[in-house]
């Protein structure tokens, strides 16, 4: 017969939750979007802010949609004058500071769009940090927003 002490140990096991969840570690994804592209595109950009909470330096390390057959994190880097899109291993986020996901740097780049987008439609998107944490997120289509994006189309292209 198992003792009492062994009991409730596998009880308080059962208890914990099964994931951690980027809010429960202090970070907050906040106006996240994915970029309505000309139709015909395919791929396409998901913009957002991190906010770090924590006391520690956290990092982005992979995202996932279903909408794309590749999500990879991306930057745009000043090659001899030509501003081009590079993937990145991670993207920081400072403890008490934020990560800007935004047009011209840092951003979630969606690959091989299974399907067209519709401004409005909310795209699944989950975000996975290196201290094992997850944000599942369901991000809407909106158009470019002129004053904020100020990058040529064409800074899209083959990378």
């Amino acid at each position: 017969m198992p003792s009492h002490r062994s009991v409730l140990a596998v009880a308080a096991l059962l208890l914990l939750p099964v994931g951690t969840t980027a809010a429960d570690s202090g970070l907050v994804v906040s106006d996240a979007y994915v970029r309505l592209m000309p139709p015909g595109s395919p791929n396409s950009l998901a913009f957002m802010r991190i906010s770090n909470r924590s006391g520690s330096d956290r990092r982005l390390l992979q995202a996932a949609s279903p909408a794309a057959r590749t999500v990879e994190l991306h930057t745009h880097i000043d090659d001899h004058g030509v501003m081009r899109m590079r993937q990145v291993a991670a993207i920081d986020i400072p403890a008490g500071g934020r990560a800007e996901l935004h047009s011209g740097g840092q951003h979630v780049m969606l690959i091989g769009l299974r399907q067209p987008l519709r401004e409005g439609e909310r795209v699944p998107l989950t975000l996975r940090f290196d201290d094992g944490s997850t944000q599942q997120l369901e991000v809407p289509v909106r158009r470019p927003q002129p004053a904020l994006e100020t990058e040529p189309p064409a800074a899209h292209g083959k990378h």
